[in-house]
């Protein structure tokens, strides 16, 4: 009897052991957007520096990461820093919802300029000339839709004042523009962009400025809303540099997030930025101190909080949670 229930308490410890195990070796799962896009190249970097098994999930954009992140099927994500805001405060495509109090901020990391691309022979030299044309705003759920609706918005402009509205993903728009189906697609991105250069590449389009008294409204009404720019020559030498607003690419979690997790995720990125910088020019110019603090709508979660304190990089609890005004 004494034998038979020490080889069921080995039995029971040996489960217990590997279960342990198991839920030590869960794969952190990092959602990003279209794998066409800068986010899904950043996930994957970040999982190759990561200590801890990591893969980065395409998805369909920032708003469906914020979305999945509230109700627990992701536990990292990235989002543009405008939904971010939205998310937070119950606003926007979020309104329904209500606000996210348990969303945390780990990071931001590039800019993304609001980038217009379109057919040359379209005739479209500016943001006024898009009314009357088919223009791809982005799939639902994706942040360059959601950045595109609020421009709308401030112009005034309705669906209806274009020839054709159209809701493609990121990976298709530019061979629908080289196809003709659509004059101009729009894109919050990082530059240089893979489906940009392809569209320049394959149907000779162009980038033009987004300018004028709507983007100056937006900038000044909304703090996630800053004045951008592509660097010329990035497509071509004939390519000018191009003057846009944009937002920031902003890694979230939730704060459930268990604080070990990310605690290491943050250490594995910032031990190792150079490395993660060289792996896409848009990073290049990414500093720890604008990272922890640029586009950050909620609170840093515990995790990343202790490794900044530790670096030196915060000093004051007060100083510990972005602003969200």
């Amino acid at each position: 009897m004494r034998t038979l229930v020490s080889c069921l308490g080995l039995a029971l410890g040996s489960l217990l052991f590997h279960a342990e195990s198991r839920a030590q070796d869960t794969a952190l799962v990092v959602g990003t957007a279209s794998p066409a896009g800068v986010y899904h190249l950043a996930g994957r970097a970040l999982c190759r520096l990561s200590t801890q098994p990591c893969r980065a999930e395409a998805s369909a954009g920032s708003q469906a990461n914020l979305e999945a992140i509230r109700r627990g099927e992701l536990e990292f994500a990235f989002a543009q820093s405008d939904l971010h805001y939205y998310a937070v405060h119950g606003q926007a495509a979020f309104q329904a919802a209500g606000p996210d109090p348990a969303l945390r901020s780990l990071f931001s990391l590039h800019s993304e300029p609001f980038t217009l691309v379109v057919r040359r022979d379209a005739g479209i030299h500016g943001l006024d000339d898009l009314p009357g044309r088919a223009v791809n705003i982005g799939n639902p759920g994706s942040g360059q839709r959601g950045t595109m609706q609020r421009l709308m918005a401030m112009q005034a402009w309705h669906n209806g004042d274009f020839r054709l509205i159209n809701d493609l993903p990121a990976e298709q728009q530019s061979l629908e523009l080289c196809h003709g189906n659509i004059d101009a697609m729009v894109y919050t991105v990082g530059h240089p962009n893979a489906s940009v250069a392809q569209a320049i590449r394959l149907c000779n389009a162009a980038l033009v400025d987004v300018q004028g008294e709507a983007v100056e409204r937006l900038i000044a009404d909304y703090p996630f809303f800053s004045p951008a720019w592509i660097a010329g020559g990035l497509y071509g030498s004939d390519q000018p540099a191009v003057r846009t607003f944009g937002v920031r690419a902003t890694l979230v979690t939730s704060a459930s997030a268990d604080p070990e997790r990310v605690y290491r995720l943050v250490a594995d990125l910032f031990d190792n930025l150079t490395r993660f910088k060289a792996f896409h020019p848009a990073f290049g110019t990414l500093t720890p101190q604008g990272m922890i603090h640029d586009g950050l709508s909620a609170p840093l979660h515990e995790g990343a909080l202790r490794y900044y304190r530790e670096r030196g990089w915060l000093e004051a609890p007060e100083e510990a949670t972005a602003d969200a005004d």
